[in-house]
């Protein structure tokens, strides 16, 4: 790991960072992370908990002059997301995270940069190891597991908090201030198909989408981004309509909450259609990239010859599935009519997998109305079904009502103008924040979230600015300095 990143101001901040960077913590397994934490608050002589669900939280008194002051709960998720480039040779699960800087930027080796939510974990341990930092009695909550089901912020401990007010530090634009969030839930549609042997005069072909900028299935859904795996489909179907191909097998897309960069087709198609087969695929792949050609300027769609495959998907329930596919929603569903520029309802198709009979197709559906959210899930359910899957709901959570007449908004609100000269944007976000899940724990708690700006969430391209990290400090510690009395 460079050097450079732990000379980088505030050190407080960039040291513990790359302390944690460290530590290989992707979700699901994040024990020696949790370890790490333990550790570290033990270390300083603070009160450690781990909770059973495995979060940690860290308890600090109220330095001197600040003890009439509400407690607060200071909150960042300890996992990450772990992609990485097609071509980067990387192990999530044994390497930290290798890092550098880029001008005002701090980004990785190829892989995701871990600033979502590292970067705030790293500011609360920064105030806890210090010494010089005014700040009421402190609760340090790090959840484990936000990425892949919250499941952390589900499980933690009804009565392990005391804090009256929650600084949630993972939100990715240093100019605002959130005060509401999406829920979400998983939909997996999954289902058999019977196979046929492969004969008479075929050739196979690989097919290959990638490229895509990818990013946060939230936060960069309004872009319009391209979906590796709604493109694939297309060109599949076409393909299929146009020369009769056949599938063998569909692997696109990866983690529910990334938006899918890549997806690879085998097909077999007859000597005899190829002429129909070169004439849909260079129709579909130039009206692709005609249609991104501002949006995705990496993108590429290739066609290779492979050794032909034993067995294809049997063609009625290819079509089943191509249809399904087609019809599944992917993208913006609806605006917030409420708030501007705000998504209210999407869905992300993350992944699917075809091969040796089986095929799945997982989805993330965000929304910050609990029957905006149902209701595009059971439309999708309703697609699925109708192609012959199983679908089945999982790691649903919360939304985060927002509540403008917040005391700590209040307070933010005048320390941001303040401290800047320019007014915050207010505003609630299409992400899965763990604040709707605290809240469920802890009613009557008083949230807000800030961060600093990260760009690229959910992807290698992720990158964190330097001069914002400062600027996110600074605010920071003006915020614990001006909590209010109990």
């Amino acid at each position: 790991m460079s050097q450079e990143i732990r000379n980088l101001e505030p050190k407080a901040v960039w040291n513990k960072f790359a302390d944690l960077n460290a530590v290989p913590r992707p979700s699901k397994q994040e024990e020696r992370v949790i370890a790490f934490m333990k550790d570290f608050g033990e270390n300083l002589g603070l009160e450690t908990i781990v909770d059973q669900a495995g979060n940690v939280i860290i308890k600090k008194p109220a330095t001197a002059g600040m003890e009439d002051r509400a407690m607060i709960v200071l909150q960042s998720h300890l996992d990450m997301v772990h992609q990485k480039n097609n071509d980067t040779t990387f192990d999530f699960a044994t390497q930290g995270i290798e890092m550098y800087v880029d001008g005002d930027w701090v980004r990785a080796n190829g892989t995701t940069l871990g600033a979502d939510n590292g970067l705030g974990a790293a500011a609360a341990m920064a105030v806890l190891e210090s010494t010089d930092i005014a700040h009421p009695a402190i609760e340090a909550l790090f959840t484990i597991d936000e990425e892949t089901g919250m499941t952390g912020a589900k499980n933690l401990d009804n009565s392990v908090l005391e804090g009256e007010i929650l600084l949630n530090l993972d939100t990715e634009e240093d100019d605002e201030i959130g005060i509401g969030c999406a829920g979400g839930v998983d939909i997996t549609a999954s289902r058999t198909y019977a196979e046929e042997q492969v004969s008479g005069d075929v050739e196979a072909l690989k097919l290959t989408v990638k490229g895509l900028n990818g990013g946060h299935s939230g936060m960069d859904i309004i872009k319009g981004l391209g979906n590796a795996n709604k493109l694939m489909n297309r060109i599949l179907y076409n393909c299929f309509v146009e020369a009769d191909i056949r599938i063998a097998e569909v692997n696109g897309g990866g983690l529910r909450n990334a938006i899918p960069r890549e997806s690879v087709a085998t097909i077999v198609v007859e000597k005899a259609n190829k002429p129909a087969f070169e004439k849909a695929f260079e129709l579909i792949k130039t009206s692709i990239e005609t249609e991104f050609k501002s949006l995705e300027k990496n993108l590429t769609i290739t066609a290779e010859a492979i050794p032909t495959p034993e067995k294809v998907m049997e063609k009625e329930a290819q079509a089943a599935i191509l249809k399904a596919l087609y019809a599944a929603h992917n993208g913006v569903f609806r605006m917030s009519p409420d708030i501007d520029d705000l998504v209210e309802t999407s869905n992300n198709v993350a992944k699917v997998s075809i091969a040796n009979g089986e095929a799945e197709v997982s989805c993330l559906t965000r929304s910050s109305v609990e029957s905006g959210k149902w209701d595009l899930a059971y439309s999708l359910r309703a697609g699925f079904e109708l192609a012959g899957f199983e679908v089945d709901f999982s790691g649903d959570y919360p939304g985060w009502a927002p509540n403008p007449d917040s005391a700590i908004l209040k307070v933010l609100d005048e320390l941001y103008q303040k401290q800047t000269g320019e007014k915050a944007h207010i505003a609630a976000c299409h992400a899965g924040l763990e604040c709707g899940i605290i809240g469920s724990h802890y009613p009557k708690m008083d949230m807000i979230s800030f961060g600093p700006t990260i760009r690229g969430a959910h992807s290698p391209d992720e990158r964190a600015s330097i001069s914002s990290t400062q600027k996110f400090w600074k605010f920071l510690k003006e915020v614990l300095q001006n909590i209010p009395k109990k």
